[in-house]
């Protein structure tokens, strides 16, 4: 976006116009204590020479480090085409389709996300898009309380071998709506769903149940068998996935006799770079007796007056548009760009490649846990399969090995002690299908110099 200056000619006349003596009067609601007078770290004036080296030099200081962090945001390859067509003025600068008649790229791309993701997920219907997977679930939670009116109770099962993240937003969304989030106990041999807490619940009223796919270690739950325990209690199972996983896994709408009843995640593994921290879109989608109540927009293909395929926006129950304070959503925008480079994405490796990256990113991890057997002084947590994440358990303190890893130019993980004391110093370690044997092996031989 091009800077346009103003002339002190031009903001005379505004301020005149305004009634207003100078810019700052504009502000006078701020308390003075919270004005900062100038950003002590950022130079009053550059040229833009000095600019551009200065912005290089600062972007330097991140170095490209060999990756093995996950814990929600996951490190994969992405083909140059999908950001070379994803940043293309037309698609780059795209707004919200309120004009079907001057949107239709936009409306397709939407509507062709959409039916990849309900092919991925096994659903019927997906929505366009939410902020993030974490947020994704809040939003399936207030869903699932609209949708099972027969339950009073308004209490969500939510396990503890979710992201710990997921959970927090979660709760900081809807507990001040009279809505309950209770704990499903972990079993610390297994790092699973302690299936046998599962009978505290027996008498209780469940309005639905979160059930990850893999979990927050990795690990892959009884997804069958949770869902069915769900649909027993007359509860939604809401599936939290990841969209990689899903090229090999049975889709949620399979799970069990009638399938998962919302489906949420992250999509930032598909084609969107990590980018310290996004950002990244979730997605949503759902069986289609549940739409009236999914949050968001969809879009839907129809024709028009000449008989061409036409695209239009078929549901979109924001409070703007619709029911004010009984609107399904306030999601005001969702996130168009990193789903249309999702959408590239897909399109690209199709379900072939989709099974190639996960498969690689299996084989890698089976092979880095072979790998990390021969280190003393380390511990693999939990021997159950898995996806492209474990958990291994350390002589010492975690957060020192990490750092001493990272000198070498290497993020070691993710520690989640604190999140799991009972675990002691644990390091989450992702492989996807980005590294090599060399990669592992240079991980290896330097966690063996670190301890």
């Amino acid at each position: 976006m091009p800077f346009i200056p103003h002339t002190e000619e031009e903001i005379k006349r505004m301020l005149d116009t305004i009634g207003v003596d100078s810019i700052d009067d504009l502000f006078d609601e701020i308390p003075p204590e919270l004005i900062s007078s100038r950003l002590a770290d950022v130079p009053e004036r550059m040229s833009e020479m000095e600019v551009t080296r200065y912005i290089k030099q600062m972007a330097q200081q991140d170095g490209t480090p060999l990756c093995f962090a996950g814990a929600g945001s996951y490190e994969h390859h992405i083909p140059a085409a999908v950001w070379q067509l994803a940043t293309r003025g037309e698609l780059y600068t795209a707004y919200t389709p309120y004009q079907p008649e001057v949107s239709q790229g936009t409306l397709q791309v939407i509507y062709e996300y959409q039916t990849m993701m309900a092919k991925l997920t096994g659903m019927e219907v997906s929505n366009a898009s939410l902020y993030d997977g974490a947020s994704a679930l809040a939003e399936a939670v207030l869903m699932a309380v609209r949708v099972n009116r027969k339950s009073k109770s308004k209490t969500i099962l939510i396990p503890d071998t979710l992201n710990p993240t997921y959970r927090e937003v979660a709760y900081n969304i809807v507990h001040n709506q009279n809505i309950t989030l209770k704990s499903i106990a972990m079993d610390v041999t297994t790092g699973t769903i302690d299936r046998d807490s599962l009978a505290e619940f027996a008498d209780d009223d469940i309005t639905a149940v979160v059930i990850p796919q893999p979990n927050y270690f990795g690990l892959f739950e009884d997804a069958d068998a949770l869902t069915q325990w769900a649909h027993d209690k007359n509860a939604l199972a809401i599936a939290v996935v990841n969209p990689i996983s899903l090229a090999l896994l049975k889709a949620p709408g399979e799970w069990a006799e009638n399938g998962a009843d919302i489906c949420i995640g992250e999509g930032q593994p598909l084609g969107v770079p990590m980018s310290s921290g996004g950002p990244y879109f979730g997605f949503l989608t759902c069986k289609k007796a549940l739409v009236r109540q999914a949050p968001g927009r969809i879009v839907g293909r129809t024709t028009d007056l000449d008989g061409k395929v036409a695209y239009a926006l078929t549901y979109q129950t924001r409070e703007q548009h619709i029911r004010r304070a009984k609107a399904t959503s306030n999601i005001c925008t969702n996130q168009g760009l990193m789903v249309t480079a999702a959408t590239i994405y897909m399109a690209l490796l199709g379900n072939v490649g989709l099974k190639k990256v996960a498969t690689a990113c299996l084989n890698n991890t089976e092979s880095f846990k072979q790998k990390l057997k021969t280190v003393d002084g380390i511990e693999l947590l939990f021997d159950g399969a898995g996806f492209h994440e474990f958990v291994i358990r350390v002589d010492g303190n975690a957060e020192t090995i990490i750092e001493k890893m990272a000198a070498k130019n290497i993020v070691c993980g993710y520690n989640i002690s604190e999140q799991f004391p009972q675990l002691g110093q644990v390091i989450l370690l992702c492989a996807t299908e980005t590294k090599t044997e060399a990669d592992l092996d240079f991980f290896v031989d330097n966690l063996k110099a670190c301890l």
